[in-house]
């Protein structure tokens, strides 16, 4: 059994998980499974992990709490191109499915932040949603907590929470990220050794220049962050003139 999924991020600011969950044969994918392993037979497998599997979280105040899946689930059965016979979900489609959703960002979904938060006034500033700024400061104050600190939230928190990757998927379920690198690499070696009609060669140009700017903050950078500073229990309120 093999696997791809990506996590897309909903307006409410739930990650949902579209996976898709191959039965392959002795050899990988390039082989049939067995003649009992039904596409029938994967779903109810899929159905019952879902409703099974549990995550112990941490305990808060003296509460614990646990992760599950929603009660949302939706099994489809994927057909191959080759032998779709009129089906409607085949393989390519689904393809085009899964990119859809992988370059769906939190910022795209919920209007949140294309990038980590370094004080929680900058909230007050930033032209997002009530309800992002809520999320993102919901997550910035958990991450102030001492026994939530390994989550790292508030380094996570313009991605309301979530720290997880995107896209993961088995080894055996396709290339792999470092084939498709090599092959892009090698494709814009042979490019560039054609643009300039010369023979190709194995040498790599490094260019770099490096210059100190300085460390800490500029005295305008030190007076501006701390006008930013809000007062206690006002983080991330917005402000008005």
């Amino acid at each position: 059994m093999s696997f791809a999924k990506v996590a897309e991020y909903q307006k409410r600011g739930a990650v949902h998980f579209h996976a898709v969950i191959r039965l392959d044969g002795p050899s990988g994918g390039d082989t049939p499974p067995p003649a009992w392993a039904t596409a029938e037979l994967l779903t109810d497998a899929i159905e019952a992990a879902a409703a099974k599997v549990r995550i112990d979280g941490p305990v808060i105040d003296g509460r614990a709490h646990t992760f599950t899946f929603g009660r949302q689930l939706d099994v489809r059965t994927i057909r191959s191109a080759d032998f779709n016979d009129g089906q409607e979900l085949t393989e390519r489609a689904v393809a085009a499915y899964i990119a859809k959703y992988a370059t769906k960002g939190a910022e795209t979904a919920t209007g949140a932040l294309d990038r980590p938060l370094k004080f929680a006034a900058e909230l007050a500033q930033l032209d997002i949603s009530d309800h992002a700024r809520r999320l993102i400061r919901t997550a910035w104050t958990l991450g102030a907590r001492k026994d939530l600190e390994h989550l790292r939230l508030r380094a996570w928190a313009h991605m309301l929470g979530f720290r997880g990757h995107f896209s993961t998927k088995s080894r055996r379920y396709s290339t792999t990220l470092r084939a498709l690198r090599d092959a892009r690499a090698e494709w814009r070696r042979v490019q560039a050794a054609a643009a300039t009609n010369g023979p190709e060669t194995e040498t790599t140009y490094v260019l770099a220049h490096w210059v100190f700017a300085g460390t800490g903050l500029s005295d305008t950078e030190a007076w501006l962050a701390a006008s930013l500073e809000p007062a206690p229990g006002t983080e991330g309120e917005p402000t008005h003139g």
